[in-house]
């Protein structure tokens, strides 16, 4: 295992299981802003908004899946429903029907995704549990690497700046994992999780990973990214009812108050073929 690697787990429950795993060789590989133009994007995902909650009424049977002695009803599994709705952006129909993604089926890609995440458990290579012996949470950079490992992608990017982030989504979607509030977890109507004026002052609930998939406003003042009124939405993996039918939003500024706990991946594939 790597020994630089910078760490921060957060307490694990049902809907939240994100840790923090930076590598600073893996950082290394990031995509600067140069200037160039930036607009409003969006990537939409192929796939129903998936619930990693209440996975019995999905007839999701995890006992008979992972040879449990029962079936489980909700997995701290976030980062792999997110890279899931990446994938299914990222993947053609044909080359997820390969991967064994059915993006028409949201109990079958909650699967997938569930599988996903047993194997991001076994990527952290910093904790030696693992799903499905334990719910233990993964990373980002763990669901990474499992993507990679299973030949869906073949590179990964990160971002550490505003700027970075908007020129990343201007090619394809990105997974954010970020510490998750109180306040975030009762989005106004149109999903902003941060419309709370207090809402970092709320308790801290855990780490979460979601699947940026829009830049849905960019707005400049004299050529500066004005980060109050850039907007950013995401898929969430808690269902359909839950924000703007299962996605959210947030400010670009927000993300600037919570950066040093946040880490943005872009999976890619520029030449893989399954």
């Amino acid at each position: 295992m790597p020994t630089d690697l910078t760490i921060r787990t957060y307490e694990v429950q049902p809907t939240l299981g994100r840790h923090q795993v930076l590598d600073p060789r893996s950082l290394a590989y990031r995509r600067p802003y140069d200037g160039q133009p930036l607009r409003a994007t969006a990537w939409e995902p192929r796939i129903p908004v998936l619930d990693q909650t209440n996975l019995i009424a999905q007839g999701i049977r995890t006992a008979e899946a992972y040879g449990l002695d029962q079936d489980i009803d909700a997995l701290a599994s976030c980062t792999g429903n997110a890279a899931t709705a990446l994938l299914s952006i990222l993947l053609t129909p044909e080359q997820a029907l390969a991967a064994a993604l059915n993006l028409a089926d949201a109990a079958m890609a909650e699967h997938f995704a569930i599988g996903l995440y047993a194997d991001a458990t076994s990527r952290d290579e910093w904790d030696a549990a693992t799903w499905p012996t334990q719910d233990v949470g993964s990373s980002g950079l763990g669901v990474a690497k499992a993507m990679r490992d299973r030949g869906l992608i073949d590179q990964y990017g990160h971002a550490t700046t505003g700027a970075q982030l908007c020129t990343l989504l201007q090619t394809g979607p990105v997974l954010m994992g970020m510490p998750w509030k109180a306040a975030m977890s009762e989005p106004d109507g149109n999903g902003f999780i941060d419309a709370d004026p207090n809402w970092a002052d709320s308790p801290l609930e855990g780490g979460h990973e979601v699947c940026i998939t829009a830049l849905d406003d960019i707005a400049l003042t004299d050529g500066v990214i004005n980060p109050d009124h850039t907007i950013l939405r995401f898929r969430q993996s808690w269902g359909s009812a839950w924000g703007d039918h299962g996605d959210g939003r947030l400010r670009l500024s927000t993300y600037l108050a919570l950066r040093s706990e946040i880490d943005i991946i872009q999976p890619r594939r520029d030449g893989v073929i399954l």
